[in-house]
């Protein structure tokens, strides 16, 4: 093989998607929409999509296993960027001859005798397996919005441990929640496709295999930013995806309609506390995967969940002085941090969340 075919194969490598069944299909977006990808540590990837939230890639043998999937309307470029991303990571060609003169004797078979095609075959690597996973941390649009179509681009493998029914393989990826997930998206009319195909009813849920040579847990705060949350442990990368439980961009969200509440978030932010090992004195350790912003630890955590901690015990003390929820605005209890955490537009404004904690506190 000349060398610049062997270039040309290694680009298709590269730019290539991996269909369900492992086969390389076209692109399903122009190699500039594709999403940045992040290596976190161990099998972990995170893809922060503009303006929404953090999809987390676990990647290796077993497959593709994504938290959460992101908006419907940027669900072709998150598609694209998880395969092409599994390509890279998965699929790097090994070069034929990676010597020259006499250090290729360490490269020799024992009989003798190798070539570029013959070393092309043995040398090869397998396609990457399909996404098999998609675990939904809540029924925020900004993480469930692709399910429908990111699904269907995977596949569920069944074996001794069936998933679904019988007449679901092949279906797609199976997708994993809370509960209330699935209630909430079937009382909202969610497509069909959309819905999480398992899930689960208790304090925490263990995937019962191995998923890429680590453990996978998942945990059920209650009544944090919805009744439905989820927080996904790696337990041998070492690190933690929150969903909407923390995020490092504005105050925590709480969806007040659908459970949440702001002593649900602490006790969610202590959870993840609870979890995570520091390397040093709070620093370094386990990697804390927000829903969005940037990646953290665990004094990340730890000022984020004081912060919370200390304006719901100064909102709850003005309401316990009987000042209404216009005066409290007006003592302004979310000033010092207003800096870092505050707005007055967007999706999720400090009015918004001063709202949130007054109804919610006790």
């Amino acid at each position: 093989m000349t060398k610049r075919v062997f270039q040309a194969a290694v680009l298709i490598a590269l730019i290539g998607i991996v269909g369900p069944t492992g086969t390389l299909v076209a692109q399903q977006a122009p190699a500039g929409q594709l999403l940045k990808a992040y290596p976190v540590q161990g099998n972990i990837y995170m893809i922060p999509e503009p303006g929404g939230a953090n999809v987390v890639v676990s990647l290796g043998q077993s497959g593709v296993l994504l938290v959460d999937s992101g908006n419907a309307q940027l669900s072709d470029r998150l598609l694209a960027s998880v395969k092409a991303l599994a390509v890279d990571v998965l699929s790097r060609p090994v070069p034929f001859q990676p010597c020259v003169g006499q250090n290729c004797a360490a490269y020799r078979y024992p009989w003798g005798w190798s070539g570029n095609s013959f070393d092309g075959v043995t040398a090869s690597t397998a396609p990457p397996h399909p996404i098999r996973y998609i675990l939904n941390t809540s029924t925020h649009p900004d993480h469930i919005g692709g399910n429908a179509k990111i699904g269907a681009a995977g596949q569920t493998y069944v074996g001794g441990n069936i998933t679904g029914t019988i007449a679901d393989p092949g279906a797609g990826a199976a997708i994993i929640s809370h509960e209330n997930v699935l209630h909430k998206m079937t009382a909202a009319k969610a497509a069909d496709a959309a819905l999480p195909t398992e899930t689960y009813n208790a304090p925490f849920y263990k995937m019962s295999w191995f998923f890429n040579n680590e453990g996978v847990q998942l945990f059920h705060p209650p009544a944090a930013y919805s009744d439905g949350d989820s927080i996904v442990y790696f337990r041998y990368s070492d690190v933690i995806a929150t969903g909407e439980i923390y995020n490092t961009v504005t105050y925590p969200v709480i969806d007040v309609a659908n459970g949440g509440t702001v002593q649900g978030v602490i006790d969610g932010l202590a959870q993840i506390l609870d979890i995570a090992f520091p390397e040093f004195r709070s620093e370094g350790g386990t990697v804390i995967i927000p829903g969005r912003g940037r990646i953290s630890d665990v004094a990340d955590v730890a000022n984020y969940r004081n912060m919370v901690y200390i304006i719901r015990d100064r909102i709850r003390d003005l309401k316990q002085k009987g000042r209404t929820l216009e005066q409290i605005k007006a003592a302004k209890p979310t000033l010092d941090y207003d800096g870092r955490y505050g707005a007055t537009t967007g999706a999720w404004t400090t009015d918004m969340f001063i709202n949130a904690v007054y109804q919610t506190v006790k």
